[in-house]
């Protein structure tokens, strides 16, 4: 299998360079990135805009993981669009191969490494989505079995991927997990101060 994280948006609602904004001493994508190499997976490719601080910041941050060889960068040159063209172009660039695909956001810090495992447990057919779900709320990362990536690569706009979601039907299949960061994503300053409340690892349902 392999991973893909989306790190193609501006971050507007955090007044802009989101990901590269300062987390426990290391940019915010760190926590994403870190989680996607843990997973049961080849490689993690990454959907970036023309943004190259934050190139540099994935590169340096791959490497402090001792991962750099995992990575590739996707530049995404109409990442505006939203995150279906983030996602269109990180699943064309998958190898045929691939037996399924994690599509995790850059702005989620906090997935416990052994989450992606529990999902990538569950996929028992090509034709079947797997999400968390913890306190009752769906979360990511999401896992698409091969047969998904097709679909993957037509997405358009900023949905990403809720309407394959909404069309799975009985092919999506829910795993709870005991993981409150698969709720928990960044999208103002003051989300880092939730971040950091021992009670605040809520999120948003995307």
């Amino acid at each position: 299998m392999e991973a893909i994280v989306l790190a193609a948006g501006r971050g507007a609602r955090f007044g802009g360079d989101k990901l590269l904004a300062a987390l426990n001493g290391a940019p915010l994508l760190t926590g994403a990135l870190r989680t996607a190499f843990a997973a049961p997976v080849r490689r993690v490719w990454v959907a970036v805009d023309d943004d190259p601080r934050l190139v540099a910041a994935l590169n340096a941050t791959a490497a402090r993981l001792d991962a750099a060889d995992r990575m590739v960068i996707v530049s995404v040159p109409n990442a505006a669009e939203g995150m279906g063209a983030s996602l269109r172009t990180a699943a064309a660039a998958l190898p045929a191969d691939a037996a399924g695909s994690f599509v995790f956001l850059g702005d989620m810090p906090a997935i416990a490494p052994e989450t992606p495992a529990k999902l990538a447990a569950t996929l028992d057919q090509p034709d079947r989505i797997v999400v968390p779900i913890h306190a009752g709320r769906r979360g990511h990362p999401v896992l698409f079995g091969a047969d998904w990536l097709g679909a993957l690569k037509r997405l358009k706009g900023d949905e990403g991927a809720r309407r394959l979601l909404a069309e799975a039907g009985p092919r999506l299949i829910a795993v709870k997990v005991d993981d409150p960061g698969v709720l928990l994503d960044i999208d103002r300053p003051e989300d880092l101060a939730r971040f950091l409340s021992p009670i605040g690892a809520v999120g948003r349902d995307r």
